[in-house]
């Protein structure tokens, strides 16, 4: 589409939604104005309600950033800590095995 500023990737893996952003004001019935960073300057900052989703967050999983070890472009390593589960599973004429593993800076339900 012409005039539509894509983030990301293209098509169909695009991002849906940014954020979370604060609302700064209500504007008429059905719009909203955001704070949005420096980087998203080109961008208008009044939205419609249908273009907004809410964000609830779980204040267990905010982790803060000083501890992570993030570099200027807001990256850190993944380092594995332990192995939870082990889990064997049998094909035809092999076995695959899969593992779940805790990550340093992640809670135990963000193991994968």
């Amino acid at each position: 589409m012409k005039g539509v500023m894509r983030f990301g990737k293209k098509g169909k893996l695009s991002l849906r939604y940014m954020g979370p952003y604060q609302i700064l004001k209500h504007i008429g019935k059905v719009a909203y104005e955001l704070d949005l960073p420096n980087e998203l300057a080109l961008i208008h900052l009044v939205f419609h309600v249908s273009m907004l989703k809410k964000c609830i967050g779980d204040p267990v999983s905010i982790l803060p950033l000083e501890g992570l070890g993030v570099d200027e472009k807001l990256f850190y390593k993944k380092v594995p800590v332990e192995i939870l589960d082990r889990q064997v599973k049998r094909l035809r004429n092999k076995e695959v095995v899969s593992v779940k593993v805790l990550w340093r800076n992640h809670l135990v339900e963000g193991a994968t």
